[in-house]
């Protein structure tokens, strides 16, 4: 007899009324499709008989995600890439199901975009140089050895060694017409850094007393803020050279000569150079995620992988580097170029606030755009070439050419460590970023929690830990973020410009920018607001560069709250615990713990000097505590910027309610995943 349905349950309540109990849906049994590195793609997916390659398993999951949860377990090993893995539409869950990716529980299950090197022999023995051969051609700008970055070969050159010309450098100290003599001139660069930027050029060719470089990056490094040839302070900046064999002096350091298909390696004392791993990247990024604004990527999952092995190549190129600030750079030819750049655009000039609305953004190694619900949960980045993760930034910074539109994105109980660049960059910095040109674009619902943030941005150095620039609701949550050059969460772009009436700091008698075409005053606020930065552990961050703070902000974020987060170790006379920065409006500061700060525990940039006129303003500053730093800025009614109750302690004497602060930040027990 086929079974009836019966209706559902009854009951009565405490007051007799009668109380219908709808019991829950059973959660669907996901479908499950296994892959293995023993595996084959001429198996069927079954335990049995996994897959060998994630795209297979990939075409598999079209044929069942309209129907079912479906799970793709990887088997614990390395999945070497040829290609980059690329997710539209049809690869996230139909019709309300979900796909997942996983790794094998407490195994390595690793993603790999690069190639073992093997076959080392020592051929030069009193510098300890070894060789091996590497496919001609292959030229990037990163290596692992021993499951770590190691540097390219580089030496410091003292910048009274040089002049600095709109062409390039002009050797001065005669100690360096060796440069003349090195071969593969047009490979070597020259990297500057000073109060906030890390700028990277490529030369062209070295005449005599001459270093002339390849165009247009050096002319875009010139100009701007903190350049290259003028920086913010000369005392701080510094200038290297790199990429050349004759650099390659110190263990750790290693140089390829892709003519000749050469890779050179000086290994650090104790590597066994028969037995250490060694890896070189051949893949610019590793993962894509990205739909339409008519049809985004829903309800995609992937947990327990290791990311690794990527190197973002365009510095190499003509272009170079010409960092602005955390992953957003100077690209093409300006408009009006200065005929002297470095006497008339060193600090600001019309041609450069030009192209302030049009800077690039770096390519993620794992790229999110036009997606909903993407959760990344104990993950682990490392070993990457540039930012690890990069959720709705630029069109320019996606493979897809899609940017933005990135909403409920969790990034949990991950691990982000060892990476040329930032971990985390959300949002864009382009118009359509902060006044989207349609509701779609936008980025609603982040998610940051429970990650830890430890040893990044070793080639790009002024890239924050965390950064996100245009987004409503974001929550960046119980994070543990140390060992970074830069800042270690920065929330914010813009430096007010793009807020309601405009930053009078940008006028014509100032910066000039809204004299510049396309450079409008909005009316309308930017989709940056009700961000949260709680409970978070940031320390010994800050260690390359005096500007910015441990946690940074920009601009007007109504709702923004930065709580119950412990600050501490920001060396240097002029570290930064917090720092509100240009615009910066509506955001609350409070029961904050600041341990051991070289300069400010609390900075807020009212920009005084153009008063009576007002940037930032409405921010509150209460119930903190710090044992260093002084507060600064300009804390008035007539900007509304309140500082109270906040409290100095000696030493390490935090009352109860700090150390209850202090013992709950950073990473908690495992957090859900689900935004």
């Amino acid at each position: 007899m086929p079974d009836i349905p019966q209706p559902p349950a009854r009951d009565r309540s405490a007051d007799g009324h009668l109380k219908i109990v709808i019991p829950n849906r059973p959660d669907p049994v996901p479908m499950v499709l296994h892959v293995s590195p023993d595996g084959s793609d001429e198996g069927d997916g079954s335990a049995a008989r996994p897959f060998a390659s994630l795209l297979r398993a990939q075409q598999a999951v079209r044929t069942l995600n309209r129907d079912h949860d479906v799970t793709v377990s990887l088997a614990q090993g390395v999945y070497r890439l040829t290609a980059p893995l690329r997710f539209n539409a049809r690869d996230g869950g139909q019709n309300g199901y979900t796909v997942r990716w996983e790794g094998a529980p407490g195994l390595r299950t690793m993603l790999s975009g690069g190639t073992p090197i093997t076959g080392w022999r020592k051929i030069d023995t009193p510098r300890n140089i070894w060789v091996a051969r590497v496919p001609v051609g292959m030229d990037p700008r990163q290596l692992s050895v021993a499951g770590r970055l190691v540097q390219r070969a580089s030496v410091e050159i003292p910048r009274s060694a040089v002049a600095f010309h709109p062409w390039g450098l002009e050797i001065r100290d005669p100690a360096w017409r060796f440069l003349a003599k090195l071969p593969d001139q047009s490979r070597i660069e020259v990297e500057g850094m000073s109060w906030f930027t890390h700028r990277h050029a490529v030369v062209d060719h070295i005449d005599g007393d001459r270093i002339v470089m390849q165009q247009p990056g050096w002319r875009n490094n010139l100009v701007g803020y903190d350049t290259i040839a003028r920086p913010v302070s000369a005392e701080v900046a510094r200038l290297f050279l790199l990429n050349a064999l004759a650099f390659l002096r110190d263990p750790g350091q290693w140089f390829v000569d892709p003519k000749a298909g050469q890779l050179y390696y000086k290994p650090k004392p104790g590597e066994d150079m028969n037995r250490v791993e060694i890896v070189l990247p051949h893949l610019e990024h590793l993962v894509s995620i990205a739909g339409t604004y008519d049809d985004p990527v829903r309800d995609l999952e992937f947990r327990r992988l290791h990311f690794s092995h990527t190197s973002w190549r365009r510095p190499s190129g003509p272009e170079g580097y010409a960092s602005q600030q955390s992953g957003a750079y100077l690209a093409g030819e300006l408009v009006d170029y200065p005929a002297d750049p470095i006497r008339d655009c060193s600090w600001g000039c019309w041609s450069f606030e030009r192209m302030r609305n049009r800077w690039s953004q770096q390519p993620a190694a794992v790229q999110v755009a036009a997606a909903r619900r993407i959760v990344f949960d104990e993950d682990r980045f490392s070993q990457l070439g540039q930012i690890a993760l990069g959720i709705g930034n630029n069109p320019d910074a996606n493979d897809s050419g899609i940017g933005l539109g990135a909403a409920a994105i969790a990034v949990t109980n991950s691990e982000f460590v060892d990476l040329a660049g930032g971990a985390i960059m959300a949002g864009g910095v382009q118009p359509d970023a902060h006044h989207p040109s349609r509701p779609e674009m936008g980025l609603r619902d982040i998610v940051i929690r429970n990650n830890r943030i430890k040893g990044v941005s070793h080639d790009y150095k002024e890239q924050s830990a965390i950064l996100v620039t245009y987004a409503s609701g974001t929550i960046i949550m119980n994070n543990d973020v140390s060992d970074t050059p830069y800042d270690g969460i920065d929330v914010g772009w813009g430096w007010g410009v793009n807020d309601p009436g405009g930053s009078a700091e940008y006028w014509r008698k100032q910066r000039g920018y809204y004299d510049q075409p396309g450079n409008i005053v909005y009316d309308t606020p930017t989709t940056l607001r009700d961000t949260v930065v709680k409970g978070n552990r940031v320390g010994r961050v800050k260690q390359w560069f005096p500007d910015g703070g441990a946690i940074y902000h920009l601009s007007a974020d109504p709702g923004a709250l930065i709580a119950d987060n412990y600050i501490y170790d920001v060396a240097g006379a002029g570290g930064i615990a917090i720092y509100l920065d240009e615009g910066s409006r509506y955001v609350t500061v409070r029961n904050n713990v600041i341990d051991k700060v070289g300069g400010v525990w609390l900075n807020l940039n009212t920009q005084s000097h153009i008063a009576p006129k007002r940037t930032a303003l409405d921010n509150v500053a209460t119930g903190n505590w710090y044992n260093s730093g002084k507060l600064n800025g300009e804390w008035s009614e007539y900007l509304n910027n309140i500082a109270k109750d906040n409290v100095k302690v000696m030493e390490s004497q935090w009352p109860a309610e700090a150390k209850a602060i202090i013992d709950a930040s950073g990473v908690q027990r495992k957090s859900s995943a689900k935004p």
